[in-house]
């Protein structure tokens, strides 16, 4: 099966920690992810630090699904089991389409790492109006396994056999 080449196609991120601790100082996870993703060529142009609640988590999300300007979300905290965890529940129902995958594979490379303790990332992703959602734990070591592993070439339009660029909407001229 041949494929033709693709030229890389740089991306707009918004970064979102979900924490009710974390600062802007105390952000590795969030700083990460933003230096992970403009070392390969992409543009961070947001990066915020939210509360772990809910509704907050939604409506930053929600408007960064609605802006025509972002492409893909990264986010990182509130995927555990911990009272206030609520990504999934957050962000599940957002969703046109989830990427099963997303949290089966991250689970599966972070058994080296973490032992069985992965079993309670409820990692996951997901695709709405064009944008592309991952949710990871918040810890550092995970944003980097999840970065290295899966995000990084699923967004990049050279990686074959597939990727998610040609889902993403187009940025507004």
């Amino acid at each position: 099966m041949s494929h033709t080449e693709s030229a890389f196609v740089p991306l707009n991120i918004a970064i979102m920690t979900i924490s009710d601790t974390r600062t802007e100082d105390t952000d590795t996870s969030g700083r990460y992810l933003a230096t992970a993703a403009t070392d390969a060529g992409h543009f961070v142009v947001a990066k915020h630090i939210v509360p772990d609640d809910i509704y907050q988590i939604r409506a930053l999300a929600s408007a960064h699904i609605a802006s025509q300007n972002i492409q893909a979300v990264l986010m990182t905290g509130g995927t555990g089991f911990a009272g206030r965890d609520s990504t999934p529940e957050a962000m599940a129902p957002l969703f046109d389409k989830q990427v099963e995958g997303f949290g089966e594979l991250f689970r599966q490379v972070s058994v080296d790492d973490i032992g069985s303790s992965t079993i309670q990332s409820r990692a996951l992703a997901g695709l709405a109006n064009g944008t592309i959602i991952f949710c990871m734990p918040g810890s550092s070591g995970a944003c980097k396994t999840a970065w290295q592993h899966i995000i990084a070439e699923q967004l990049d339009a050279r990686h074959r056999p597939c990727n998610f660029v040609a889902n993403l909407k187009k940025p507004a001229q």
